[in-house]
């Protein structure tokens, strides 16, 4: 029996000292991505592009209003086959404002979000790496992100590799 218990406390003790030799640490993907500057060359790019399109469709939207208003003061002095293509032209004028949004922004398959993908993925692989590299650097063992969906209720700034991640970024070092 004390055999068991000496082997049980053994076991409890190289696990708890396994567990505290362990390092833990964190960065805020935010802040990287907000001071790199590629990643905000990269966000300005698809801001204007977004700005662009957001004009297209005030500008068409303007347009059908206008054609509405019209169609309005008219329509009492047109025959109803000519009420009806007043009509349908209305109707095909929003749907092509609904088409040109929806092959822009829709998700995941809009030019927006491809684009997207297209201009931060080998930023963001970028950013990986050198947070894999600065972990192997600082001996952590766990690194986890203040910026994503894991909630992390207390960070010690003591561990946080945000900066270190951000210089090696700048730094170019391989």
């Amino acid at each position: 029996m004390k055999k068991i218990a000496f082997l049980f406390f053994s076991l409890i003790t190289v696990s708890l000292f396994a567990q505290n030799s362990q390092k833990i640490g964190w960065v805020d993907s935010q802040i990287i991505l907000q001071q790199y500057p590629p990643a905000i060359k990269a966000q300005s790019d698809l801001d204007a592009l977004t700005q662009k399109w957001s004009k297209q469709i005030d500008s068409m939207t303007a347009e059908l209003q206008k054609s509405y208003q019209t169609a309005q003061k008219q329509l009492a002095n047109m025959t109803p086959e000519k009420q009806k293509e007043v009509q349908q032209d209305l109707v095909k004028k929003q749907q092509q404002i609904e088409e040109f949004r929806q092959k822009k922004f829709s998700q995941p398959n809009g030019e927006y979000f491809v684009r997207q993908d297209k201009l931060l993925k080998p930023i963001k692989d970028k950013i990986l790496k050198a947070i894999d590299e600065v972990r192997q650097h600082e001996g952590m063992q766990f690194v986890f992100d203040k910026a994503g969906g894991l909630v992390l209720l207390f960070a010690d700034p003591q561990y946080d590799l945000t900066n270190a991640v951000l210089d090696k970024l700048k730094r170019g070092k391989k």
